[in-house]
């Protein structure tokens, strides 16, 4: 659907193109500019239900694509291969998802427009009739074959696991099957009666739990086929399609670059015999490929008129376009402009990306005589009016103008001399691929784990014991001298993963706890004392921020949501929450101590804007720290930016600046004429007094000093802190968690940003000359991270030789500050190809058109570091790759090799958080404030630290902690586990068991059986038995009761020295189970109960004792 009703159909010709069109003639439209080739392609022929344009590079096939999306709906940008590493591992390939997105367009949509670059020809396919005939389709009233269906998903690329996590996964346990299709934003769960359907319904990823019930779904491959006939252009039917070319001699010359590039790459694998011959895919040649454009008479758009040879053109016509003339900001001259078009009955539409801009433009317009009117929704049927301004809300890259039929389009950029990328329309079903944070600790056998009681020791499994035809299971920790605990199922609360140091590390230096021995008991006593003081500083820290006064900022104004609506893309849910978080805890009053975590370019800068605005705008100052001078420029240069239409002052202070304009700063923002300030750990000088501080904003806090920390901690008494972090600290995110302080996680990926496709692989000159020449060919640039000072220089040679043409320079920490700026400044404006660096690039560096990154021995690094390296690239609508390099024939550690699986694992973007917690597994926690702790958790264990921490917390702020002082047991004379026909997996059910044995309430209880019914089945007694037990032991624990004992003589309860229960209670307690209910007080109070009907199994029993424990909690609990 179009925009508004188009005057093009008045141009001289434009009949006749459209009848060449429709008589399949070549035809050649020049004198276009490009956003005025844009918008013919959306008008044009509209009966033609597809279109197709094919452009010369991915960039320019992205800004098509937003500027066509400002004037039609459904727009698809269809991404090229990767031809020349067109063998690599990568794992959930979202390019390949949006590939197969738009083959599921094609055969469903009734229309729309396709956008690619002419290496997306090249590549050869599958027949668009085969493709179809391997989509999977799945009715409600459907039989199915269980083994059938798995070898058909199998067949499409779809990876067998136990648990969906991601696209293209599918999972079968017992009569259940998870698809998740690769088209969908939610994954289907089937159960079956047999083998007919008993119920489809989508689910969601992160809790597994049903979401509503579906009547058919339709899978589509998860793969591409190996199979390679025909090109992208035959999936598009001849008689109901358009194919338009943008420049058709670029697209030649590019077509044949990347040939005769292809050809080259292989000839030198071939010869290094690091491909086998028939491993070399086949591409279409260049005169293939335009062979078959040829065939769908394509209409050929140039800027510049120029006769065309040898391509068959029927036809020349000029269409002349001119650019709208930038004003610079001058309004006035802008209003001249407007006048003279409008004396001229010019059709004039003016295109702003502001709602609240648009409204105020027409209202300024209006009132200096212009007659300017602004439509919320219009329609292809809406015809502008000449002589008037028609103001509608949308992005375009510029302006244009047909002067022929006096039509003209303006844009924002036009105006204010700025260019803001669309916004992009959301799928509000998008699938944010985001895991929840408690389901992210695996525990394998071999893993240490510590015993609340007994101590470290090593986890060696899930082991069934049959005792008295009952059978139970059992987790096997093993400790010092060969000895072996069997801990219950039902105790498995006790019981958490070591996770402060790798593998490696822990076993050169820990020992074993000795079973019944002293040190465990040494190590618990001396850790609580620490702990005791540090949880009086956290509660102290906790409550001044909570019951503190802070300012209370209004709602927001008009500026503000007109400063919002100017950001320039679309806000992901995850985003848009935060932001309201945010601005909550500012309207509430209240201290705000909030973690913003996001990988990086997913928006957590524009949080901070929105918040800083906020502040400036009600009279308080901003400061924000950053880590480095560079990331200080940039961060200065975004809010300059974004706030120059405003009147806020911002002021840079790091080193880029004298000491006199440092000084004169410093002095400017005491005294409040300067709003915001954004500078390195300079700020946090005793010189820097601001006038009335607001909001500090923290980035990357993880590289401050203790002493920058503690200057941090003191202002989080008093002013708003927003943190932001792409890896949080595990000691932040504990704090986080532990709800000292806020967290919002951004899961959620920019709406096309583009993944980065990561390489694992071993060094070779091959790879990295490979590698980078490509990105080079592409006039892009390049990060290689060598993390060894003593031969950088050297290594830098060498490099310089494989690339002879490239000019690659090197920079480390040790160079002076000034030198290795002049570096990165140099790096940032183009002028260096290849920057050779150690890991100061990890944090700072913005640089959209750097978009390959070498890390060489990328084993020796830690996860967090690997992918905020990584992180470098794929800053903009380009592909971006990384090579994660590892030495030749090199055996790699353990952990090594863990942590290069976790970051291709990791690949889908918005992993940021998944890999703090995974590296909270590999590389340990650290403490949570400050290095004394570290001695005491590396004796305990994080968890264990933690868990006394909390309980620390609580008795301070004056919840019981008495009964965190004994443990409840439970024994049952029934069978009570989980059988390996209901969860086969040992992961699984180890989770499963944990969480049934922390059930705390009545709810919890009602959930678990919910969740297991639908991910599972039908519950097994013994599972059931399970759950009862869980709960028994949960409420009977809240009655300070330390042992429960379940059989078929009865039921006995022994309780606590220390119970706080009146005499008046137990009585009625007696009273209402008399005569089968008796009391001894001897020692500790125990009750017994037992029926003198004698055929009452132990089932019934447990029925009984959850009878009596909940009817106690309402007796001894009562308020």
């Amino acid at each position: 659907m179009s925009l508004f009703l188009s005057p093009l159909k008045k141009l001289k010709g434009y009949k006749d193109i459209e009848n060449d069109i429709r008589s399949k003639n070549i035809i050649h439209i020049t004198d276009l500019i490009d956003a005025a080739k844009a918008y013919l392609i959306t008008e044009v022929c509209k009966e033609k239900s597809w279109r197709l344009l094919i452009t010369y590079d991915e960039e320019r096939a992205a800004r098509f694509y937003e500027d066509i999306s400002c004037f039609y709906e459904n727009v698809y940008l269809y991404p090229a291969k990767d031809l020349l590493f067109f063998s690599a591992d990568i794992r959930g390939s979202l390019i390949t998802e949006k590939r197969i997105e738009i083959y599921k367009k094609i055969s469903t949509e009734d229309e729309g427009i396709i956008i690619c670059s002419i290496d997306a020809l090249m590549d050869k396919m599958l027949p668009f009739e085969s493709f179809k005939s391997s989509i999977i389709n799945i009715d409600e009233n459907d039989k199915i074959n269980i083994e059938d269906l798995s070898k058909k998903l199998a067949v499409i690329g779809y990876e067998r696991v136990y648990t969906i996590e991601a696209k293209g996964q599918f999972s079968v346990r017992g009569g259940i099957i998870d698809i998740y299709p690769v088209t969908e934003s939610l994954p289907i769960r089937i159960e079956l009666w047999d083998d007919t359907i008993d119920s489809m319904r989508s689910f969601d990823i992160s809790s597994q739990r049903s979401i509503e019930n579906v009547s058919d779904i339709t899978v589509y491959p998860a793969k591409e086929s190996e199979v390679r006939e025909v090109s992208f252009l035959s999936y598009m039917a001849k008689e109901n399609s358009m194919v338009f070319m943008d420049e058709i001699l670029r697209v030649r010359e590019k077509a044949a670059d990347i040939e005769k590039d292809f050809n080259e790459s292989m000839s030198d694998r071939l010869e290094l015999e690091k491909i086998e011959k028939d491993e070399v895919p086949s591409l279409f040649s260049v005169q293939e490929c335009m062979q078959e454009i040829l065939e769908y008479a394509p209409v050929l758009l140039s800027s510049l008129e120029r006769q065309i040879k040898g391509i068959g053109v029927k036809n020349y016509y000029s269409l002349e376009s001119r650019q709208i003339p930038a004003y610079q900001n001058a309004f006035e001259l802008m209003i001249e402009e407007l006048q003279r078009l409008k004396t001229m009955k010019h059709y004039i539409v003016l295109i702003t990306a502001s709602k609240t801009r648009a409204k105020r433009l027409t209202k300024s317009l209006s009132d200096m005589g212009l007659n300017a009117y602004y439509q919320e929704d219009v329609d292809e049927d809406y015809e502008p009016k000449p002589s008037s301004i028609l103001v509608l809300y949308g992005q375009l890259h510029t302006g244009f103008e047909f002067p022929e039929i006096k039509f003209s389009i303006i844009s924002e950029s036009d105006i204010f001399n700025k260019h803001n990328e669309r916004h992009k329309k959301k799928d509000k079903k998008r699938d944010t691929k985001g895991i929840e944070l408690s389901s992210l600790t695996e525990l394998n056998v071999g893993d240490y784990v510590i015993h609340e009681e007994h101590g470290l020791g090593i986890y060696r499994g899930i082991e069934q014991i049959e005792r008295d035809y009952i059978i139970k299971d059992y987790i096997k920790i093993e400790y010092a001298g060969g000895d072996n605990c069997y801990i219950p199922v039902t105790k498995l609360d006790l019981v958490q993963k070591y996770s402060n140091l790798s593998s490696s590390e822990v076993k050169k230096t820990l020992k074993l706890n000795k079973l019944g021995g002293a040190d465990w008991t040494k190590a618990k006593v001396k850790a609580k004392k620490a702990i005791d003081e540090i949880a009086k500083d956290l509660v102290k820290l906790y409550a001044n921020r909570l019951y503190g006064k802070g300012h209370v900022y209004a709602k927001d104004g008009d500026w503000q949501r007109e400063f919002e609506e100017l950001f320039p893309y679309e806000e992901t849910d995850d985003q848009l929450k935060a932001i309201e978080d945010t601005k909550r805890d500012m309207e509430q009053g209240k201290i705000m101590d909030r973690l913003i975590c996001g990988d990086v370019g997913y928006g957590k800068t524009e949080i901070a804007l929105r918040a800083a605005f906020k502040a400036v705008n009600e009279g308080f100052q901003v400061l924000y720290l950053v880590p480095t001078t560079i990331l200080a420029q940039q961060h200065y240069n975004t809010f300059f930016k974004r706030m120059q239409d405003f009147p806020i002052k911002v002021e840079l202070l790091c080193r880029f600046r004298t000491a006199g304009e440092q000084k004169k700063i410093v002095k400017e923002f005491n005294q409040g004429f300067v709003d915001i300030v954004i500078g390195t750990h300079r700020i946090l000088s005793k010189d820097m007094e601001p006038k009335k501080l607001g909001l500090v904003v923290v980035d990357e806090e993880q590289r401050f000093g203790v002493k920058h920390k503690e200057k941090l901690k003191k202002l989080r008494e008093s002013v708003n802190v927003l943190t932001l972090t792409a890896t949080p600290i595990p000691r932040t995110l504990h704090m986080s968690l532990a709800g000292i302080r806020d967290l919002n996680v951004l899961k959620e990926a920019p709406m096309d940003r583009k993944p980065i496709q990561t390489y694992v692989c071993e060094y070779s000159d091959y790879v990295v000359r490979e590698a980078i020449k490509r990105e080079l060919a592409r006039g892009g640039q390049v990060y290689y991270i060598y993390n060894r000072v003593g031969d950088i220089a050297e290594f830098t040679g060498r490099l310089a030789k494989l690339l002879p043409d490239a000019n690659i320079l090197y920079a480390h920490g040790q160079m002076s500050e000034r030198e290795l700026e002049d570096i990165m400044l140099d790096f940032m404006s183009g002028a260096i190809d290849v920057l050779v660096s150690t890991t100061i690039v990890e944090t700072g560096l913005d640089i959209p058109n750097a978009n390959t990154i070498l890390i060489h021995d990328a084993d020796r690094l830690g996860l967090s570091q690997l992918y905020q390296l990584r992180g470098r690239v794929g800053r903009s609508s380009r592909s971006a790759y990384a090579f994660l390099l590892y030495r030749k024939d090199k055996l790699l550690s353990e952990e090594s090799s863990k942590r290069l699986k976790a970051i291709k694992e990791f690949t889908e973007l918005g992993s940021g958080i998944k890999i703090a917690l995974r590296d909270l597994e590999i590389r340990g926690a650290g403490s949570v404030l400050g290095e004394s702790q570290h001695g005491h958790m590396q004796a305990i264990g994080y968890d264990m630290y933690c868990k006394l921490l909390n309980r620390a917390i609580g008795a301070l702020k004056g919840e019981e902690s008495y009964k965190t002082e004994y443990e409840t047991s439970i024994e049952l004379e029934s069978d009570a586990y989980i059988p390996e026909g209901y969860i086969g997996d040992e992961e699984q059910k180890l989770d499963i068991y944990k969480r049934i044995a922390s059930i705390s309430s009545k709810e919890e209880y009602i959930e678990m059986q919910d969740e297991l019914i639908d991910r599972f089945g039908e519950i097994p007694r013994a599972v059931e038995n399970l759950l009862k037990a869980a709960r028994l032991k949960n409420l009977a624990h809240n009655v300070y009761i330390t042992d429960v004992v379940v059989n078929t003589k009865g039921i006995r309860l022994s309780m606590s020295d220390n119970a706080r229960i009146e005499v008046d209670d137990i009585e009625k307690i007696l009273k209402m189970y008399e005569p089968d209910l008796s009391i001894n007080t001897k020692d500790n109070p125990k009750f017994t109960y037992k029926e003198k009907n004698t055929g009452i199994n132990c089932e019934k029993y447990m029925d009984k004792a959850l009878e009596l424990v909940i009817n106690m909690n309402e007796i001894l609990l009562k308020p």
